[in-house]
């Protein structure tokens, strides 16, 4: 396989990474001056310190278990072991842990911290619905997400913007209902805005990072799979499925929104601020890299 680092994916990945990180140490700052004493903004740092090491250790179990993915045995489901087996070899790397969920919404994400400890899940839905080549596409997917080292910064970026919700409801308890010199129950007020402006940032941040990364996976499966036109296809099959199921498995459905490969949409604002870029758009990408194979 020739696969080639996608660069402006790195790029990204490292700029996002760094400009959240500047912001919350901007935040933190914020945070010490309006509303935390010493010992509270310890026990605040140490708190989330702790919920960091377990989202970076345990975020392939956590979201599985999120997800309600059973992991499965190559005796349960060979073939779906069988092509991811496949298809990591030619990805060179190592084989992920697969999962199912029934569901019967046609989806599937990866998850994992590193290329050693990734899963790869599928629903039941995904299964039924695409032939042998539309599912190698989309687990070849999966794998470029593996590949392309881009779980992990979504993990950690996701954690981050969540703080700043936590600082929200949390803020008043931590500042003891005062700050520092700084107005008492005005430097609370102070510390909320600030954190709503922070996670707004935060999350244009993270959903511009994983429209770019979509595309970068669609085009390391054409690597990995030398066929694009089949995941393609599987991306208008998925989108037309999902289109015919019932508002109430959407609902069900509605939380893996942000790790599938295609994303449940929900109105104007969704798609406005959608963590997917359009199937249309993606569709053309493809056809348009399939062009260019043919060529070579």
């Amino acid at each position: 396989m020739d696969w080639k680092p996608d660069w402006g994916l790195r790029f990204r990945m490292f700029l996002t990474m760094f400009l959240l990180f500047a912001l919350y140490i901007v935040f933190a700052g914020v945070l010490t001056a309006y509303i935390a004493g010493g010992a509270n903004l310890l026990i605040f740092g140490l708190l989330f310190g702790g919920m960091s090491l377990v989202q970076y250790f345990f975020s392939d179990t956590l979201t599985l278990k999120t997800m309600g993915a059973k992991t499965v045995s190559a005796e349960e489901y060979p073939q779906l072991h069988s092509a991811v087996e496949r298809l990591s070899q030619q990805a060179d790397l190592p084989k992920p842990k697969v999962a199912v969920i029934d569901s019967k919404v046609p989806n599937a994400f990866a998850t994992g911290r590193n290329q050693k400890n990734a899963a790869v899940a599928v629903t039941t839905g995904l299964m039924r619905t695409l032939d042998r080549d539309e599912l190698d596409g989309v687990l070849a997917h999966e794998l470029a997400h593996v590949k392309n080292r881009d779980m992990m910064v979504m993990t950690i970026a996701s954690f981050l913007s969540t703080i700043a919700f936590m600082i929200v409801r949390w803020g008043a308890f931590f500042g003891g209902g005062h700050g520092r010199g700084r107005g008492g129950g005005g430097g609370v007020i102070v510390a909320i805005v600030v954190s709503l402006v922070v996670w707004i940032v935060s999350y244009l941040l993270i959903r511009a990072l994983s429209r770019y990364r979509e595309f970068a996976a669609d085009r390391g499966a054409a690597t990995i799979t030398g066929n694009p036109s089949a995941l393609a296809s599987a991306l208008l099959k998925i989108s037309g499925e999902i289109d015919k199921v019932p508002d109430r498995d959407m609902r069900e459905e509605a939380e893996m929104n942000a790790f599938f490969i295609i994303p449940l949409k929900s109105g104007i604002v969704g798609k406005l601020f959608s963590t997917h870029p359009s199937t249309e758009r993606r569709v053309e990408s493809l056809r348009q890299l399939e062009r260019e194979m043919e060529t070579v």
